[in-house]
């Protein structure tokens, strides 16, 4: 429904990206679902469709970092489609592998949050993954978020 996508440009979000780790490569993509469900217990959620999504219903473990303002460029890194591995897109960028999901976080964002999926809900095109909060891996209380508004990046 054009319509709605049209509507929803309208509502700004925030701009994540989420990693995961599968077999020997690391797939990753931008998103602007990834929210918090609830915190007890502590639930997060992100909505994906691709390939991504294909590899999270195969893979629970996953990670996922808010950007900060100055990150534009990696999130139209991992927005591009057809893109390579998650290392190369992340060379030269700040970045670290969780402890808990071996999923590569970006440094520098506003947060990133290692994840294991419960949950995996078919929505039309998408799939709704709910997962289980493993560990804050940072918070930055100076950076304010990227957010994404009418097809474009912007910070506050």
């Amino acid at each position: 429904m054009s319509e709605l996508r049209g509507a929803m440009r309208h509502v700004a979000a925030a701009v994540s990206v989420v990693t995961v780790k599968e077999d020997r490569d690391d797939i990753g993509g931008t998103v602007n679902t990834f929210t918090s469900v609830s915190l007890d217990p502590p639930l997060v959620m992100v909505s994906l469709a691709g390939y991504l999504a294909e590899v999270l219903l195969r893979r629970d473990l996953w990670a996922a970092t808010v950007l900060s303002a100055g990150q534009k460029a990696v999130a139209s890194r991992f927005a591009t489609p057809g893109r390579p591995s998650a290392r190369i897109l992340l060379a030269g960028t700040p970045h670290h592998r969780g402890p808990m999901s071996e999923a590569l976080i970006v440094g520098d964002g506003v947060t990133a949050v290692e994840a294991e999926t419960v949950k995996a809900v078919p929505a039309g095109d998408h799939v709704v993954f709910i997962a289980r909060a493993l560990r804050v891996d940072y918070v930055n209380e100076e950076a304010e978020p990227l957010l994404r508004l009418r097809g474009r990046y912007l910070s506050l």
